[in-house]
């Protein structure tokens, strides 16, 4: 059984602001008398994390995901609620939790502009009080998983965003964290330094590194991430595997049609045309609660002579968006 390495229970966070008039007058008369307002923007989260975890945490603006990172990593202060990390509650123990964990923004550098990487690791080496041999062997083993060795001694303003990104999972993860932040850790990587990034990622969590991954990009969740947890208006809306959301969604399916003869109305209840891409190419969607897979495939063929027929899953993108609109309408019941 693996180990809980976070713990949150009910977490909870309030923030209060002022509501500003409209008019002149009012906001005169703000000057003197001003209305407060509470802003929820975490009502009461429960989960766990377990020790080699690679999590996928999700959601809009807005939704409560960053700050519940930056409680997470000590930065910010709850209102109400628990958080156990690794023993530590992060925004007590901050001194001795922080050398246990590392973060990657994709947005925020740790490295300094006009000194090579290999200085400012040497400088993460004194802060952490990293052994010499220990040092020197996890750069040398990272700088050849990120193949960085000969960007390290060039200045950071000299390198190009991949090589720049690389060196700081690098700079991240010297000192071996046992949980990992990112941030948008791709964000704007051309395929090749995306993918080298996205390997390194699962090489460190085979190794029994835990990671906490926020990011726009869902090709990254889905290439990296096992489990999910979206939120939405401070709120848990799912937490479950990636393969469950699929199945939360999964009575869609997105489909290609080639036929040798003209494509007219398609008689299958349940199919919905959503693009003619010819006379005989078409994309559509299939609700199999109408109508299953296998009897689809079975009355198209009857229908049609099919060039060729593609089956997908919808984008995860789709996905969460279904999500987010079925608990709208929950909530408005």
């Amino acid at each position: 059984m693996n180990k809980v390495i976070i713990r949150v229970k009910d977490l909870r966070k309030t923030y209060k602001t002022y509501k500003r008039g409209e008019s002149f007058k009012d906001t005169v008369k703000s000057l003197f008398a001003r209305q407060s307002i509470n802003l929820d923007a975490l009502k009461g989260i429960s989960f766990e994390i377990e020790k080699g975890e690679l999590l996928g945490f999700l959601g809009p603006n807005g939704a409560g995901k960053s700050t519940t990172l930056k409680i997470l990593t000590g930065i910010l202060y709850p209102t109400s609620g628990d958080v156990y990390a690794m023993g530590y509650v992060p925004w007590k123990d901050r001194k001795r939790y922080v050398t246990n964990i590392g973060a990657v923004f994709g947005q925020k550098s740790q490295l300094l502009w006009d000194i090579p990487p290999a200085d400012a690791f040497y400088m993460n080496r004194s802060i952490y009080g990293i052994a010499q041999k220990t040092f020197k062997n996890t750069l040398n083993d990272m700088t050849d998983l990120l193949d960085v060795g000969d960007h390290i001694h060039r200045p950071t303003r000299q390198l190009s965003l991949g090589e720049r990104m690389k060196c700081e999972f690098i700079m991240a993860m010297l000192h071996r964290p046992s949980i990992v932040f990112l941030d948008e850790p791709t964000i704007g990587l051309d395929i090749l330094s995306r993918e080298k990034i996205r390997q390194f990622i699962l090489e460190m969590n085979k190794s029994g590194v835990t990671f906490i991954l926020t990011t726009h990009d869902l090709s990254d969740i889905e290439h990296l991430a096992k489990r999910v947890i979206i939120v939405n208006h401070g709120d848990i809306v799912f937490d479950n595997s990636l393969d469950d959301l699929r199945r939360h969604t999964g009575n869609i399916k997105l489909i290609r049609l080639s036929s040798h003869d003209e494509i007219g109305d398609i008689q299958i209840r349940g199919v919905e045309v959503t693009e003619n891409l010819s006379k005989y190419n078409v994309e559509m969607i299939l609700d199999t609660t109408q109508t299953g897979l296998n009897e689809f495939v079975r009355q198209i063929g009857i229908q049609f002579r099919l060039s060729d027929l593609i089956i997908e899953e919808p984008p995860i993108e789709d996905m969460i968006k279904e999500l987010y609109l079925d608990r709208e309408a929950e909530s408005k019941k």
